[in-house]
């Protein structure tokens, strides 16, 4: 897949980001780790989720790291909002917890990914370069050990509507689906599939657009929740 150039920067080597956390501790410490980066610039910031779409509304932001737990609008419900706007920033969630169920929430609402709170400053760094390539910031064995998490409630329902919208896919591109669920990067799907890395991105692409979603790790819930990543 092509990667993207960056959403809104007027200088495209710049990436912009507006910071959201309840605690103004944390929030100035990722303004002082953000602003170390010659390529990265934070607009903005907040202390609650209910401040945000009038902020991304302003300030334009290619990235937005979000906070989940806030005192009035959680960082689940603000990402929901702001991933439905058109031209939508990308959103990392931020977590204390590795394998919060509740980060699942937030990655189907079209989160590129999370990052713990206490994850090396060069890979926060990294992350906000990525995602604002529209490159998610989950490795496969974090994205397997998600899924493995998604819970039962509803289980049939969401089954049943995850089929109806893989129907609409080729039997080859099924396949990447399936591949992509279980966490294989696009060289690894390229071996098991007999096909060539770039045939693999032009398939993976075609899902995304077909399927109208933001990332791979969407891909993969979807795979897991239409029952083709196997119990």
């Amino acid at each position: 897949m092509t990667v993207p150039p960056f959403r809104v920067s007027p200088d495209s080597a710049v990436v912009s980001v507006l910071i959201v956390d309840d605690d103004p501790l944390v929030r100035a410490g990722l303004i002082m780790m953000l602003g170390g980066a010659a390529d990265i610039r934070v607009v903005g910031e907040a202390g609650d989720g209910g401040e945000v779409l009038a902020l991304v509304d302003r300030l334009a932001p290619d990235v937005v790291l979000m906070d989940i737990r806030m005192p009035t609008v959680d960082g689940l419900a603000a990402t929901e909002a702001v991933r439905a706007r058109p031209d939508a920033p990308e959103v990392i969630v931020l977590t204390t917890f590795d394998a919060d169920a509740h980060v699942l929430r937030a990655l189907r609402a079209g989160a590129a990914g999370f990052l713990l709170k206490d994850t090396p400053p060069a890979e926060i760094v990294e992350a906000v370069r990525l995602v604002a390539r529209r490159l998610p910031v989950l490795s496969p064995s974090v994205t397997r050990r998600l899924i493995a998490r998604v819970a039962e409630d509803g289980r049939d329902d969401r089954r049943a509507r995850a089929k109806a919208r893989l129907s609409g896919l080729g039997e080859r591109e099924r396949d990447v689906a399936v591949q992509v669920g279980l966490g294989r990067s696009n060289a690894e799907i390229g071996r098991a599939l007999h096909l060539s890395v770039p045939t693999v991105k032009t398939h993976v692409s075609a899902i995304l657009t077909k399927l109208d979603l933001n990332n791979r790790v969407q891909i993969a819930l979807l795979a897991h929740d239409a029952g083709l990543l196997g119990e």
